[in-house]
C-alpha cells in the first residue's frame, strides 16, 4: 500500500514511474561506494522525462522531502546513496540522444553511458574524448554531476570542457535552458558550468549538448617500468614540463600485481611503478614526442622502456589500466579517493601515501592520471575486521590532510560525496563555504536537493 503522502505525488506521474516496493528500494540504498551511512529511500522516481523530473521535485519543495539524483549508481564518493526520509531520483531510464555532426555537437538525455555517446559519436566519425576508467558504465549525467575526467584529460580536457548547454530542472521545478550547440557564447553568467560538477545540489540535470570532436588519430604507445615510484613520478614531472601526452598514467606495485593475476599480461610484478604514456600527435610528431617520453623515462632511472606504434598492443595496456579499480578490488572492499595536487607536488604526494600505508598497517594501493597531477590511492579494508576498518579510514582522512597541505585539492573527478563532505571547509576556506552556501539558498530555499553532499 502506497504511503498517504506519496499519493498526489503519485498522480502526478506515469503509472510506474514511482517505485515503493521495499526489495527494489533497497537495490537503491548504496551507490559504488557502498557507503555504510547510505539508507533505503522512502521511494524511488525512475524519471522518464523532463516532466516527470518536474513534477517530482515541485512535490518534494511542497513537502519538504530531500531528492537524491542519481544516474548509474557509479559514484565513487557516495554522492548517490539514499536517504531513509529521501526520494531517490534516478535518470536511468532517460537515454535519447541526437548527434549533429553539422555542428559537430551531441544532444544527450542524461540516463546513456558514456560509452554509448562515443559510440552515438563514432556512427558520424566523430569522437567524445571524456572517458572515465568506468567509461562502460557510468552515465552522461553522473559525469555531468561529478566533472569526470578520464586517462586522456591530460590532453583533451575533461567533462566541462565539451558540455556546450545543459536542461535543468531547479529545486521548485522550473526547466531552464542554459547555453547551447555554439562553441562561443559568452551571453549573461556562465550558470551553464556552475551546474557542471555540483553533484545534483543546484539542480537536476535533462539533457547535455555535448561538443564533439573528429576521430582521435592513431596513437603510440610507451610502457616504462621503475624500481622506484619516486622515479617514475620524477618522468611524470619531467614528461608534463616539455609536452602534453594523450595519456600518462600510473600504476604502482600493488596495482601491478592485482592487474596481472586478472589479465595474466606477463607485467612486472617486481616493478615498484608503471607509466603507460601515449601520443595521438599527427605523423612524424608522434615518434618526437615518444622520442621525449623514452629519454625522460631512461633519465629518471627506468628499468625497462618499451614502445609500440601498433594499435592493438597499446589499447592492452590501457585496458590494463582501466583494469586497476576491479583488480584491486579483488584484495577486498575499497575505500577509493581522487585527491590531485599540482604537478611538481606529485612526488611528495605519492611518498606520503605511502608513508600512512606504512604508519596505519593497511595496503593502498595507488593509480593515478599522472599527467595532471590526479590520484586514486586505493586503500583495502575488511568490514568484518574492525580494527582493520579503523586504520584504513583513519589512511583515508590522513590522505586528504595530506592533499590538502600541498596545495591540492580533496578530489578532481569523482565528487564530494558523503564520505569527503568532512574535510570540503579545510580544502575551500569559510569564506568559499559560506558563498556556496548562499549560491544554494538561492536556487534551493527548502534545501531539499542531495544534502548528502553539501
Amino acid at each position: 500500500m502506497i504511503d498517504p503522502d506519496l499519493e498526489a505525488l503519485a498522480r502526478s506521474l506515469p503509472a510506474g514511474v514511482l517505485v515503493t516496493d521495499p526489495d527494489i528500494l533497497a537495490g537503491y540504498r548504496h551507490d559504488r561506494a557502498a557507503d555504510p551511512d547510505a539508507r533505503a529511500p522512502r521511494a524511488l522516481v525512475r524519471a522518464t522525462s523532463t516532466a516527470d523530473v518536474q513534477a517530482t521535485l515541485r512535490w518534494a519543495s511542497a513537502h519538504r522531502v530531500p531528492v537524491v539524483p542519481r544516474g548509474a549508481g557509479t559514484s565513487l564518493s557516495g554522492g548517490s546513496g539514499g536517504l531513509a526520509d529521501g526520494i531517490v531520483l534516478s535518470t536511468e531510464k532517460m537515454r535519447a540522444i541526437v548527434v549533429d555532426p553539422a555542428t559537430r555537437t551531441a544532444v544527450a538525455q542524461p540516463g546513456l553511458l558514456n560509452a554509448e555517446v562515443k559510440a552515438a559519436a563514432a556512427e558520424h566519425e566523430l569522437w567524445y574524448p571524456p572517458d572515465p576508467s568506468s567509461f562502460e558504465i557510468c552515465s552522461i549525467g553522473g559525469n555531468v554531476a561529478t566533472n569526470a575526467g578520464g586517462l586522456c584529460c591530460v590532453k583533451y580536457g575533461v567533462t566541462t570542457d565539451y558540455v556546450l548547454g545543459l536542461e535543468v530542472v531547479l529545486a521548485d521545478g522550473t526547466a531552464v535552458r542554459l547555453g547551447g550547440p555554439r562553441l562561443e557564447d559568452v551571453a549573461g553568467l556562465s550558470l551553464t558550468k556552475l551546474f557542471v560538477g555540483s553533484e545534483g545540489t543546484l539542480g537536476v540535470v535533462t539533457e547535455v549538448t555535448l561538443r564533439l570532436l573528429p576521430p582521435q588519430p592513431p596513437a603510440a604507445t610507451l610502457v616504462a617500468t621503475f624500481a622506484s615510484v619516486q622515479a617514475a613520478a620524477d618522468a611524470v614531472v619531467t614528461i608534463t614540463g616539455v609536452l602534453r601526452p594523450a595519456m600518462l598514467e600510473f600504476m604502482d606495485r600493488t596495482t601491478i600485481g592485482a592487474v596481472e593475476d586478472a589479465l595474466r599480461m606477463g607485467l612486472d610484478r617486481d616493478a615498484a611503478a608503471m607509466l603507460i604514456a601515449r601520443s595521438d600527435a599527427a605523423g612524424p610528431a608522434a615518434a618526437a614526442e615518444i622520442e621525449t617520453m623514452v629519454a625522460a623515462c631512461r633519465d629518471a632511472g627506468a628499468t625497462e622502456v618499451f614502445d609500440t606504434a601498433d594499435p592493438d598492443e597499446g589499447e592492452a595496456f590501457a585496458a590494463a589500466r582501466r583494469m586497476a579499480i576491479p583488480a584491486v578490488e579483488r584484495l577486498g572492499p575499497l575505500l577509493l579517493e581522487d585527491v590531485g595536487v599540482p604537478l611538481p607536488a606529485l612526488p611528495d604526494l605519492v611518498a606520503g601515501i605511502a608513508a600512512i600505508a606504512a604508519a596505519q598497517d593497511v595496503t593502498i594501493a595507488v593509480i593515478a592520471h599522472a599527467g595532471d597531477g590526479n590520484t586514486h590511492p586505493l586503500i583495502v579494508h575488511d568490514p568484518a575486521d574492525p580494527d582493520l576498518t579503523a586504520r584504513a579510514h583513519v589512511a583515508f582522512g590522513a590522505v586528504m590532510d595530506l592533499a590538502i597541505d600541498l596545495g591540492g585539492t580533496i578530489t578532481g573527478e569523482h565528487g564530494v560525496g558523503r564520505l569527503k563532505k568532512p574535510w570540503l571547509p579545510a580544502q575551500v576556506g569559510p569564506d568559499v563555504m559560506a558563498l556556496t552556501r548562499r549560491v544554494e539558498d538561492a536556487l534551493d530555499p527548502a534545501g531539499i536537493l542531495n544534502p548528502v553532499v553539501l
